[in-house]
């Protein structure tokens, strides 16, 4: 039953996203949009496999991974440290939490100009925008996860013979895993959108600088396919991120 729960999940996944490239090219086809303006799926798809194996695009594709992989990759660092201590020290959770309720509904989109100033126009600036964006819900889905650790599962390691010291990584972090990475899910989604983003307003590399390049040239087939190439890419690591919670959840019941 389970093996055949996998696909039917996968099937179900499919269907909307063949339905949604179906309505694209019958917009197209039944003349509701010119295809200067509206491509069909086709050919975007088409220019997709031409570009793949080009230099360019291989250089532009590694920008934009190098800049979300560091980005989150700060952002899982400083999301998953601070929430653990929030949650295990009062002092500290009293500290954080003021800030991160001030902090985590301000668009972080609004500070690019200053990370511009202060960090200048290449990696850096968008690297911190990446992480900025992407550490409150890593943050938060650490502390709650960690937060409703049962007391029963500390005192049983404790009379068990677990050093104070050694709880957290023994007891804490192992309980509040699977909240902790459905946060790193919801992290990498943004640092997708948010790395193309700062790409888009100011870059001379990246997904994002490709298409601002290809739509000041009227390029508009060039113009979608960053777009198609970033959402295949966040299916993708999404995909990977999944994979690598089943196997590190595998004790648990719903993983």
């Amino acid at each position: 039953m389970k093996s055949l729960a996998i696909p039917r999940e996968i099937a179900l996944g499919i269907v909307p996203i063949l339905l949604l490239l179906g309505v694209w090219q019958a917009i197209v086809s039944f003349g509701y949009a010119p295809p200067a303006l509206l491509p069909p799926p086709t050919l975007v798809f088409t220019r997709l496999a031409q570009q793949l194996g080009g230099s360019d695009f291989l250089s532009q594709g590694s920008a934009t991974l190098l800049r979300l992989f560091v980005g989150f990759s700060i952002a899982v660092i400083f999301g998953v440290g601070i929430g653990l201590a929030a949650a295990v020290n009062r002092s500290v959770g009293a500290v954080v939490r003021p800030i991160v309720r001030v902090l985590a509904p301000v668009p972080k989109v609004a500070l690019y100009p200053a990370l511009l100033l202060l960090l200048g126009f290449d990696h850096a600036s968008k690297i911190a925008l990446v992480a900025a964006d992407a550490v409150f819900p890593i943050l938060l889905s650490t502390f709650y996860g960690a937060s409703m650790v049962e007391q029963k599962l500390i005192w049983s390691a404790l009379a068990a013979g677990t050093p104070p010291r050694q709880i957290l990584y023994k007891v804490v972090l192992p309980a509040a895993m699977p909240s902790i990475l459905t946060g790193c899910r919801i992290g990498l989604v943004i640092s997708c959108i948010v790395v193309f983003l700062a790409e888009m307003i100011s870059s001379t590399d990246g997904l994002g600088y490709l298409l601002v390049r290809s739509a000041r040239s009227f390029q508009t087939v060039d113009m979608f396919v960053p777009l198609i190439s970033i959402s295949l890419l966040g299916l993708t690591l999404n995909g990977l991120l999944y994979g690598v919670r089943k196997v590190l959840l595998r004790g648990f019941p719903d993983a």
